[in-house]
């Protein structure tokens, strides 16, 4: 229990770096509502990411099962967190002068690098689940397997393709918020 309870803090720290970065650019509209032009989609995405950046915090908490870590599990995990907190800052950059000023510009100047990032979590996030154990994996399925599936393809054509849909990536996103609250749900609410 020692093990995790130091695994669990430099999680969270990271963790807690992502989110106050989601925060702050989010707050930021509030405060300076002419300096920037958010875009719906764009706040969507950041929602969307918050919602599972918090699902990952609790979710974690199953890694306090393991009885044994090894410095390998450990690097991964941080490498984990570190890729969502790399999502946080891409969503939120210091400033977005190069874009006009408009969060639309910059989501779709930087969506090749999103997605695809957000792939890669997915993929990242199955072997995340492999550690938990097997008895743990069989009971997030199939649930679980059709998320991460239908989530990193979906990903991969959106990183390479040249639409700028709104009607495209708003459906996108919203499904994939319903999709991760049904998730949630299904995990901790329903069949438990």
């Amino acid at each position: 229990m020692e093990v995790f309870a130091h695994i669990k803090t430099v999680v969270s720290i990271v963790l807690g770096l992502g989110i106050g970065t989601l925060l702050n650019g989010t707050a930021r509209f509030i405060q300076h509502p002419n300096r920037t032009k958010p875009y719906w989609i764009h706040l969507l995405w950041a929602f969307y990411i918050f919602l599972t950046l918090v699902h990952f915090w609790w979710w974690e908490y199953k890694l306090r099962l393991l009885s044994e870590w090894t410095f390998v599990e450990y690097f991964f995990l941080i490498i984990y967190i570190v890729f969502y907190f790399l999502l946080c800052q891409l969503l939120f950059p210091t400033d977005v002068k190069d874009f006009d000023n408009n969060y639309k510009n910059y989501f779709y100047s930087r969506k090749k690098w999103f997605f695809s990032i957000l792939a890669l979590i997915y993929v990242i996030d199955f072997f995340d689940t492999l550690i938990k154990g097997q008895e743990y994996y069989n009971h997030v399925m199939p649930m679980y397997g059709i998320r991460m599936v239908s989530h990193f393809i979906v990903c991969v054509f959106f990183a390479f393709t040249k639409s700028k849909s709104p009607l495209l990536y708003g459906s996108m996103v919203i499904f994939f918020i319903l999709f991760e609250m049904y998730y949630i749900a299904s995990l901790y609410y329903i069949n438990t």
